[in-house]
């Protein structure tokens, strides 16, 4: 037993050092002797202060660390804010102010068109008169919103291919159902009282022969005056009678 422990003191005698970053540290096996005390120690010693190399530790500057901010972000004053975003209407291209400026202008027949309203491709208006038109009929006991839609349809290409060949200007399809939809507000008035009164006799005619040339004014001078077509209101004027004609029919029978 004593050959044993003297052959574990010799081999734990040695020792050899290492060139950590300038400066030499000495490492001995003697240290860790199962016989030396220090060999059972529990750790508490690492603890105390001044027993960790003073080169390793690091001063705490109280600053965090914080990325630079680059262009383009939301810190940014570059960019544009929330706030300054147009309102989610106006991109969808729905303007109240201007569908009731081109009411207004189709309610009365003798008030100047303004050409740069009436050149928007605005559809919000006709769609909901050509809706308003096929429920006052529904409640009239005449469901004939496919008649609806395939005259309107028809008759926007019809008019579109007349204006172009009559016109200098360019002219757009939107325009044309923009501005039709729109003059069909008369027509929506006359079958909204049809649900109230019959209208298949003599003042039934007659409100439906004034209602069509409401209409075809109404659409006429609004043609003219955003193409430049002056002298020309009576040409345009005879197919949208024929168009409004249609629509009367619907409502009357």
């Amino acid at each position: 037993m004593g050959d044993f422990q003297q052959f574990e003191q010799d081999f734990y005698q040695t020792g050899y050092y290492i060139d950590e970053q300038g400066h030499t540290v000495a490492y001995s096996y003697d240290a860790y002797n199962s016989t030396n005390p220090a060999y059972y120690d529990d750790g508490s010693q690492a603890l105390k202060p001044g027993i960790l190399d003073p080169s390793m530790e690091q001063q705490y500057t109280g600053h965090f660390y914080q990325p630079a901010m680059s262009s383009g972000t939301v810190g940014d004053t570059g960019t544009h804010s929330s706030e300054e975003e147009p309102p989610l209407l106006e991109e969808l291209g729905i303007n109240f102010d201007h569908i009731w400026q081109k009411t207004l202008t189709v309610l009365n027949p003798f008030k100047p068109a303004d050409g740069s309203i009436m050149n928007e491709t605005d559809l919000t208006g006709p769609v909901l008169f050509c809706i308003a038109l096929g429920v006052t009929l529904m409640m009239a006991g005449k469901a004939h919103f496919g008649y609806v839609y395939g005259i309107s349809a028809t008759a926007c290409t019809g008019m579109y291919i007349l204006l172009t060949l009559m016109s200098s200007l360019s002219v757009s399809y939107g325009c044309v159902a923009s501005v039709l939809g729109y003059c069909l507000l008369p027509m929506v008035t006359l079958s909204a009282f049809a649900v109230f009164c019959s209208l298949q006799g003599i003042l039934g005619t007659v409100l439906a022969l004034l209602v069509i040339c409401w209409c075809s004014l109404s659409a006429s001078k609004i043609f003219i005056s955003t193409l430049a077509m002056e002298g020309q209101q009576l040409l345009v004027a005879y197919p949208c009678a024929l168009l409004y004609g249609l629509f009367a029919l619907l409502t009357v029978f």
